[in-house]
């Protein structure tokens, strides 16, 4: 197995986007403090010190303590606890977990959606077309914290005892109802300057169905500017979610999100106790600056005019 990885990685650095990466030093540290962050959120739980789930293990005693490599009768956090007493370096792993969770699916979905509404847009045309993109039109009308807020509070007055996956659901729905619309703008470019090329008619003249010719011929020609987009979307959903649950109407209190550790600890933070809420905001910038630094690499390097 780490033959074939190892060989299917040095294949990949001999090609155009693998050069481009390995001669990219923004790239690269980018990549690996991504990698970093993957790794830690993915394995917390075997790379975090404490759970922060187990409530048998938490004390108040040991809440809002600074952060400290030792401590004399007490144990030492290394980037302190918050005000329930949870490790704050713990509760980053876990809460970068939860944001990069939320992040990736909300972005999946709204792939998916946003190229099946811009493949059927950009190849059928007509009717279809303008009401594809009155709609989108209608969607960027409104600014999409406003939508999730609306979403995600409508949600929870529906279902108020509902239990914390139909939270994440109702958070990863309400950010993607605004993420498919780029999407759909995108590839509807794209398919309407494919859909005129040769390939394309040799297709239809030799009778192949119009979903084949888009699935089959369309769709690969298309993805280039999706996995860019993409990219960079990630990072977005991800400060989204932050801000939603900042504001409280993300996922539940419990849950140790970004956006929650953020709120919690601007609450402590100008009566001393700055770690709650610095070191979280500190963990978001540096997940969403690598996320963005690998969608501009990728950006360029999938541009045949920079090459």
């Amino acid at each position: 197995m780490t033959n074939i990885m190892t060989r299917h990685l040095t294949r990949w650095l001999d090609t155009d986007v693998g050069y481009s990466f390995k001669t990219s030093p923004m790239a690269i540290a980018a990549a690996v403090v991504a990698f970093i962050c993957l790794v830690c959120a993915v394995f917390a739980g075997f790379i975090a010190p404490h759970n922060p789930f187990d409530l048998t293990t938490l004390e108040l005693s040991n809440a809002r303590l600074p952060p400290a490599w030792e401590s004399e009768g007490k144990r030492a956090f290394l980037l302190g606890t918050d005000d329930q007493g949870r490790d704050i370096l713990s509760t980053l792993m876990y809460g970068a977990r939860i944001s990069l969770a939320v992040g990736f699916a909300s972005v999946i979905i709204s792939v998916a959606f946003g190229v099946v509404m811009g493949l059927l847009a950009g190849f059928m045309g007509g009717w279809l077309d303008s009401f594809l993109m009155r709609l989108c039109d209608v969607m960027l009308s409104f600014p999409a914290i406003l939508v999730a807020l609306l979403i995600a509070g409508v949600g929870r007055a529906m279902f108020p005892n509902a239990h914390e996956s139909l939270a994440f659901g109702v958070l990863i729905v309400s950010i993607s109802l605004t993420g498919w619309v780029q999407y759909a703008r995108t590839v509807r470019g794209s398919t309407l300057v494919e859909r005129n090329k040769e390939y394309v008619q040799v297709a239809r003249v030799t009778g192949v169905a119009p979903m084949r010719i888009m699935t089959r011929h369309v769709l690969p020609n298309v993805m280039g500017p999706v996995l860019v987009l993409a990219t960079i979307q990630v990072a977005t959903a991800i400060i989204t979610e932050a801000t939603l649950s900042f504001l409280g109407v993300g996922v539940p209190p419990t849950s140790p999100s970004l956006g929650t550790l953020i709120r919690v600890g601007n609450d402590y933070l100008f009566s001393g106790e700055w770690w709650i809420t610095v070191f979280p905001a500190l963990m978001l910038i540096i997940i969403a600056l690598s996320v963005n630094l690998l969608g501009d690499w990728l950006r360029d390097a999938l541009n045949p005019r920079l090459r």
